[in-house]
This record gives structure tokens, sequence and C-alpha cells, in this order.
């Protein structure tokens, strides 16, 4: 007996420890898990992406490009040394006649030459390379918006899908309550196996959606992750969800001609395609520096020196050669291009289609922007109105469906009915939840045209 009551107490124990450590655990894991908004999610992908990096490099690579433009203005300063020894038949450096002899020589020089005339092209290439680097800025900017809107778009869908599972679960403990009492009918006599079936199916039903909707929470979950730069770390954070009243508050009366004149300003879409029609008729003027004369002013000095091995006549002293050779020179070079293959008339050609080319492209972009800004103005309306009307109908579904549930317990309805309302408030509660969300994030897509900062 008394072993009886010990081991009793030692499963007991057991249970408890064993109970104890799995809540110490998954308060650890609750503490461990980080709330994170959608401000937060923004500025950790903003920081975090590897895109948004290789931009910066290739802002600091036209950086670089417009300072080695500037100094291509500066004189060039070069300085050479050679020196070689010669063995065998060669020219005596002092006779110049031909021996057979050892002979070392060297000689050195400095020279500097500036362009003095390049048809401007230069000052031109200059001028390109400012606004390449201004237009490698708005790349960034225009990497980072479309980074901004995907993170907007995976974070409404976290925090759709994490409403969606929690009325998938209220859904199952409805159903599972139904079949709980239904079975306890049936073995009263008042009901019979098919009100049973019924309800086992919709219970079957309602744990598939509750297993959808927990798969696609978890996508919704990996796909943020991921834009911040998380990995796979799903399960350390938690988004915040937007209020009702914040819901209730959401802009929708917008016109297009508003938000696209307001976007035109500050859109980096728009901003980069103009910047590089200028860059490509910049282009134009440094392809047609190639046409006309070029300048440059040349200086320089030098020296050298000798020595012939067993030479019998006496040989000046390496200071007496290095001075007696010393000289200098300074020269104008003109260059007047006459033909070379029609190279310099193809690149001015080119160049001119290439910012036909780019004109196009950026009539294009502003007419995309117009498409789209047309139709976010349009989709927010809609929303709105879906919002507004999904609600109605929840509303009118739950009353209904709380009316029907008291005559079902009564035994004035029958199963089939009150699984219909059941299945008609259900709809109506997930339809209700995309339209919310719908209407959060079509009023964030005319934000993100606006140049506003996405919160809430």
């Amino acid at each position: 007996m008394k072993k009886l009551i010990h081991k009793r107490l030692l499963t007991n124990f057991t249970r408890i420890f064993l109970f104890g450590v799995l809540v110490t655990g998954a308060q650890n894991e609750a503490f461990a898990q980080e709330t994170i908004t959608l401000p937060e999610a923004i500025d950790r992908m903003l920081n975090n992406n590897l895109n948004i990096k290789q931009g910066a490099l290739n802002v600091s690579t036209a950086d670089v490009n417009l300072r080695q433009s500037k100094a291509a203005l500066f004189p060039s300063l070069n300085a050479n040394n050679n020196n070689s020894l010669r063995f065998g038949r060669g020219q005596d450096p002092t006779t110049y006649q031909v021996v057979n002899q050892e002979n070392y020589s060297g000689d050195g020089n400095i020279g500097t030459s500036v362009d003095v005339f390049g048809g401007f092209a230069k000052i031109n290439q200059i001028r390109r390379n400012k606004i390449l680097l201004e237009a490698n800025n708005s790349n960034l900017d225009k990497v980072k918006n479309d980074l901004v809107l995907n993170v907007v778009v995976s974070y409404m869908d976290v925090v759709y899908n994490e409403d969606l599972l929690r009325a998938s679960k209220d859904q199952l403990l409805v159903a599972q309550q139904t079949l709980k009492r239904e079975n306890a009918l049936l073995e009263a006599g008042n009901k019979t196996l098919a009100d049973v079936s019924q309800a086992k199916a919709q219970v079957a039903t309602a744990e598939l959606n509750v297993t959808n909707a927990q798969n696609d929470l978890t996508i919704s979950y990996l796909t943020l992750a991921q834009l911040m730069e998380m990995g796979a770390d799903v399960e350390s954070f938690k988004v915040v969800a937007p209020t009702v009243a914040e819901i209730a508050i959401a802009q929708t009366e917008y016109t297009v001609n508003e938000v696209y004149s307001t976007a035109l300003k500050s859109f980096p879409d728009i901003k980069l395609a103009n910047l590089n029609t200028l860059a490509a008729e910049k282009g134009i003027a440094v392809a047609k520096g190639s046409l006309y004369p070029s300048v440059s002013l040349n200086a320089g000095m030098g020296t050298s020196y000798s020595y012939i091995f067993n030479y019998s006549d006496p040989q000046d002293n390496f200071s007496k050669q290095i001075n007696d050779r010393f000289g200098q020179y300074i020269g104008l070079t003109l260059q007047i291009p006459i033909f070379n293959g029609l190279s310099a008339k193809s690149n001015v050609k080119r160049a001119k289609i290439d910012y036909e080319g780019y004109k196009i492209q950026e009539q294009l972009t502003k007419n995309n922007l117009n498409k789209v800004i047309a139709q976010a103005v349009t989709d927010l309306k809609a929303a709105r109105s879906r919002y507004v009307s999904t609600q109605n109908t929840y509303d009118a579904q739950k009353d209904a469906f709380n009316v029907i549930e008291q005559r079902y317990n009564v035994g004035l309805v029958n199963s089939l009915d009150y699984n219909t309302a059941i299945t008609n408030r259900n709809k109506a509660e997930i339809d209700f939840i995309q339209a919310k969300y719908d209407l959060v994030f079509r009023a964030k897509v005319i934000d993100y045209y606006l140049g506003k900062q996405i919160t809430f």
C-alpha cells in the first residue's frame, strides 16, 4: 500500500514538474518574441536589404566617376627613367661609329601636358557625371520605395492571416460545441445520426480552414522575415495590427489629378526617368566634342648618361654628362580630325538616338504612373464601399445566427437550417476581414504615391 501511494505521489510530482517546465518554456518563448510595428519593419528592411546596399555601391561608383572627370581637367605629370646595358656591336655615343664594345646608358625625363581645348568634351562629361550621380541616388530611392511597398504588402498579409486564423479557430470552437451538443441530443433520442454527421462535417471543414489559415500565416511571416533579411526566423517576432479606429479614419476621398500632380514632384521613378533623359542630352554634347580640333600644351625636361667599358679614351664623369645633356622643351600640339572612319559622327548619332529613347521612356513612366494612380484611387473608393457593405452583412448574419441558435436550442429550428446559418455567418466574417484589410492596404498605397510615411 505504501509503495502504491509513493508511486502515485512520484507520478503526480513528475506530471507537475513536466507541466511547470512546459509552462516556463512557453513563457520564455513568449517573452523572447519581439513585437514589430509597420514602421519598424520598414526600417529593418532599409537597414538590412542587400539590394539597397548594392544600390549604395552604385552611388559610390558614380561619385568616383564624377571626381575622376573633374581631375581630368588638371595637367598630367609623368616621369620616367630608362637604363640599359649593351653587348656586342653598337654605336659609340661619343663618336657615333659602329664598334664592338660593352656600354651602359641611361636617361630620365619628366613631362607635363594640359588640354587647352577639346570641344568642351571634358566639361560636358563632368556635367553628365553630375547628372548620373543624381540619377543613381534617385535609383537608390526607387529601390527603397519599391521595397517599402513590398514590406507593406507582406505586413498586411500577416495581419490579415492573423485575423483569419483567429476567426477560423473561433469557428472551429463553435463547430466542436455544436457536435458535442448533437451527440448529447443523440444519446437522449432527440437527434438522428444524420444530424451528428452534419455536425462532424462542419468540424472537419473548420479544422481544414484552421490548417489552411495557419499555413498561410506561416508563409506570410516567412516572406516578411526575408524582406527584413531575417532569414527563416518566423517565430521570433509578432506584428501589430491596425485598430478599428485607425481603419475607420482611413482617408478615401482623393482625386486622380491631386495624387498624380503630387507624385510627379516626389516619386523616384519620375525623377530617375527625367535625370536619365538629361544625362543622355549631355551625352550628345560629349560626343560632339570629338568633331572639333583639340589643342594641348606640353612641356618637359630630361638628361642622359653613358659609359663604355674597356674604352681607352677618357670619359666624362656622371655629373658632367648629366649637366651637359640636360635639356628642356615646351610645345603646342594641334590635332584636327579629318577622317576617322566616321566614328565621331556615328557616336553623335548614337547619342541622339539614346536621347530620344530616354525621352520616350520618361513619357512612358509618366503615363504608367497616371494609370496606376487612377487604378489605385478607384480601388480605394471600391474598398471603402466593400468595407461598409461587408460590415453590415456580417452584423446582420451575426444577429441572424444568434436568433437561429436560440431557436435551435429549444428545438424550433432543424440542424440543416442551423448549419446553414453557421456557414453564412462564417462566410460573412471572412468577407469582412478581407474587406477591412483591403481598405487599409488601398489607403497605404495612396500614401505611398503621395510620398507620405506609411504607418498605423
